[in-house]
């Protein structure tokens, strides 16, 4: 019985194991999106990237997801803090809201620097997208706190942050710190373009959640050794 039924199951594992969850063949490779790889002059590429090129002119290729693009205004970090910023699946008003928040800032930073001295106008950035990645690094922490347990306690331990959960963070504070200033008259781009301003600063709100976020630990670095038990 035991022989039979080990018979039977040596004809229908591989069944189990064998299923390709893609639509493409394994021999389909992942199509190269970026115009400065492809606009490369052959001569200056190597010789593992001019194999690379000849084997894809040669070779069938995957369609390209939806989310990928190779337009130079293709940026993931805004199209990631647009999707935290949307609500209900309402992408085409988080857009909207994004667009007009760096409008309101490319007009509060030309007003500043008109009315600033001459000296003084190299220093002061117009860029809103320049803006909007300064801020967001400044927003970011280094160090968390993780939960972990040890001889029946739990032990907050400060542990450095990965670059995905730092980003994360970042842009999770600049929209709740938003969402929570219940100014009934101001608009969220508005609210929005103040916070990002602030940070660039490194001032405001965000900024200090960040400092009290590493003073709590640093207040736990005695338990920094649990890391690694």
């Amino acid at each position: 019985m035991a022989a039979s039924f080990s018979g039977l199951l040596k004809s229908w594992t591989p069944r189990v194991f064998l299923v390709r969850w893609s639509r493409y063949n394994p021999y389909y490779l992942v199509p190269e999106v970026r115009k400065e790889v492809l606009n490369k002059d052959r001569k200056e590429q190597s010789d593992e990237e001019n194999k690379q090129l000849e084997l894809m002119a040669n070779s069938p290729i995957k369609a390209a997801t939806s989310d990928i693009s190779s337009s130079v205004f293709n940026d993931p970090t805004l199209s990631k803090f647009i999707n935290m910023m949307m609500k209900n699946g309402d992408k085409a008003l988080s857009r909207e809201i994004f667009t007009q928040t760096m409008e309101c800032i490319k007009k509060s930073q030309v007003e500043k620097y008109h009315k600033a001295p001459n000296e003084k106008k190299e220093s002061i950035e117009c860029n809103p997208y320049a803006i909007f990645h300064q801020a967001l690094e400044n927003c970011k922490p280094v160090v968390g706190l993780e939960s972990i347990r040890k001889g029946g306690k739990n032990y907050q331990v400060p542990v450095p942050l990965m670059d995905k959960r730092r980003r994360f963070l970042a842009m999770k504070w600049i929209i709740m710190e938003c969402r929570e200033n219940k100014h009934r008259r101001t608009k969220m781009c508005e609210k929005l373009s103040q916070e990002l301003l602030a940070a660039y600063e490194k001032e405001g709100k965000v900024i200090k959640k960040k400092n009290e976020f590493h003073k709590m630990a640093e207040a736990n670095r005695a338990y920094a050794h649990y890391r690694w038990w």
